[in-house]
């Protein structure tokens, strides 16, 4: 019999090599790599890939497949450990989704079989990119619609538009009871032993809020498009403490760990959006995170093998204490964000972009302690997910390789979008004094600080024209030095 290996992000019979696999001919090999929980990341996180893993193991087996699921040092430790109990015919792998588990692979002489897994290969990818001075996603998001053929009409966009962003920036609902609670499961027998078997990480224990089965997440699935995708378009960009998912789909870690694909999902959105029960925008912003967004990721990563190194800013700091959990802040909206992380190990894409990583930008921490750390905080991390996300979007690390500006703001930006700024003690509209809220007093001193790397950047034109025109800068960087001690110290 031959053997297919099966990654802890792979957990899906539709994918890859366990797509034709027969039981007749073929065993199924799953490994808990003590290396890989011994990471650091969210317990969360562990808990959600080795429950989903069994759960499959299950499955499997009922199916009437031999599936040897084993705990081992290390995927290499367990596949080798395989080979000598089982002494298959030949070993089988989807294609990895990281460059270590490909190396890993070609190493133990295993076969690759091409990954479904993703909408666009990175060989596709490639062949799109050959050639072009730049690579935006937004072309690359209407070529892939077009190929895939999501809201179209015809050779024409959905209603006749390419893209409905600009009516997806609402504020938070003065009402935050419009949007429902994510379901939760009943932990079993199954999710005790996988808890009393982690190692002791962070983060609060599961309470059954993410799924572990592939039928649990084909529910989130169908919930989301039932009772929040018709809003979530208006309300895509906003933060509200009232609610910490509002109208998000919640799906992304089911997605990063295979339990559910993503054509599966955009399937399930444009049926929603031809049968009247969803708006275009809404539609078409979901369909342009997960085909547009989370596809150019994905193959970015593979393109840029050397991204991870970034830091055109030079930026060195370390990871201040209110990130390592070792103090609280009194900004109330990093405080419910940090909050929300240690809870859930999930916040939606706004928190982690305009707040979490504009701070850190602003701050200056180094790229790689940041992405290091959102690795380990967010339970559908992942290296490919990281590393474009961080050092292209996030920080501006690449130089403007991936993004054409640096997402960078102050308080104005929180106040407008989010409901925090009322109940904070820091005011958004000051620069200077004890009450200048950190963002708007750091975001004036990194534009002074990088005013030579950002004034050839056409998109940063308006902002440098403002800085030229504040009449307290001198005052402002000298209070930004005081914000930066104290934050390092813990005192912000």
């Amino acid at each position: 019999m031959r053997t297919i290996l099966v990654f802890g992000d792979q957990l899906n019979r539709r994918i890859g090599a366990l797509a034709d696999a027969d039981p007749g001919t073929d065993r199924v090999l799953l490994v808990e790599s003590e290396e890989l929980l011994a990471l650091g990341h969210h317990v969360q996180r562990n808990h959600l890939v080795v429950a989903s893993m069994r759960r499959l193991a299950s499955e499997l087996a009922d199916a009437g497949f031999e599936v040897d699921r084993r705990r081992a040092a290390s995927v290499r430790a367990g596949v080798e450990a395989h080979v000598d109990d089982y002494d298959p015919d030949e070993l089988v792998a989807t294609e990895p989704n990281s460059r270590r588990a490909r190396a890993l692979c070609d190493d133990l002489d295993i076969t690759q079989v091409t990954s479904n897994q993703f909408l666009c290969h990175h060989d596709d990818f490639a062949e799109w990119a050959e050639g072009r001075s730049n690579m935006k996603m937004e072309d690359f998001y209407r070529w892939t619609r077009e190929r895939l053929g999501y809201l179209m009409d015809g050779d024409q966009p959905a209603e006749g538009r390419w893209n409905f962003d600009a009516d997806n920036r609402e504020p938070p609902p003065d009402d935050p009871t419009i949007f429902s609670d994510v379901p939760t499961s009943t932990l079993d027998e199954l999710d005790d032993e996988v808890l009393d078997s982690l190692p002791d990480t962070h983060g609060d224990a599961p309470v059954g809020i993410w799924a572990t089965s592939r039928r649990a997440a084909l529910a989130r699935l169908r919930r989301f498009v039932a009772d929040e995708l018709p809003r979530f378009g208006r309300y895509e960009d906003a933060m509200t403490s009232q609610s910490w998912s509002l109208a998000h789909s919640v799906l992304s870690p089911y997605l990063n760990v295979g339990l559910l694909l993503p054509g599966e999902v955009c399937d399930r959105v444009e049926e929603a959006y031809r049968a009247g029960d969803v708006p275009i925008n809404s539609a078409e912003g979901f369909i342009r995170q997960v085909i547009g967004w989370r596809e150019y990721v994905w193959n970015l990563y593979w393109l840029w093998p050397d991204h991870a190194d970034s830091n055109v800013l030079d930026h060195r700091r370390e990871l201040p204490p209110m990130y390592t959990g070792d103090a609280t802040t009194e900004m109330a909206c990093l405080a419910d964000t940090f909050d929300s992380l240690r809870r859930r190990a999930w916040v939606h894409h706004i928190p982690r972009l305009m707040l979490l990583s504009n701070f850190a930008n602003l701050y200056g921490i180094h790229p790689r302690r940041l992405m290091d750390w959102m690795s380990a905080v967010y339970i559908d991390a992942a290296e490919w997910v990281m590393v474009p996300n961080v050092m292209g979007m996030a920080l501006w690390a690449d130089g403007g390789r991936m993004s054409t500006k640096p997402y960078v703001s102050g308080g104005a930006y929180v106040n407008r979008m989010s409901d925090y700024c009322g109940s904070c003690r820091y005011d958004p509209k000051q620069r200077v004094g004890d009450d200048a809220c950190p963002f708007t007093t750091l975001y004036w001193d990194f534009m002074a600080r990088h005013r030579d790397a950002l004034k050839a950047n056409g998109r940063m034109a308006r902002p440098l024209a403002n800085l030229d025109s504040l009449s307290n800068l001198d005052e402002v960087r000298d209070r930004a030095e005081h914000v930066v001690r104290g934050v390092r110290d813990g005192r912000i």
